[in-house]
């Protein structure tokens, strides 16, 4: 056997077992280790810029508590509302 028939018996074997080993692969659903890591940092990016976005739609809701709280208007509000009920009260006590 010649040096060139033996380079091409061994390169065959390697491509033969690397073909059972992909179909082996597809068939339990492991997939390809690059395209399932490909998968993998999509899910993670899709993931965090949801869980981002969440945040950031946290952080509007605590920006409008706090400001609208300390607002002029929240406090008159808020004054308005306890002078009705103050009313209410004297109303029931006099009955």
């Amino acid at each position: 056997m010649s040096f060139w028939t033996a380079v091409v018996i061994i390169v065959a074997l390697i491509a033969f077992a690397e073909m059972v080993k992909s179909k082996h692969r597809h068939s339990s659903g492991l997939g390809d280790d690059q395209s399932e890591r490909g998968q993998h940092q999509t899910f993670d990016r899709t993931e965090e810029r949801r869980e981002l976005d969440e945040l950031r739609e946290r952080i509007k809701v605590l920006e409008r508590i706090a400001t609208d709280n300390n607002s002029l208007d929240a406090r008159e509000t808020k004054r308005i509302s306890a002078e009705i009920e103050a009313l209410r009260e004297k109303q029931t006590d006099r009955d």
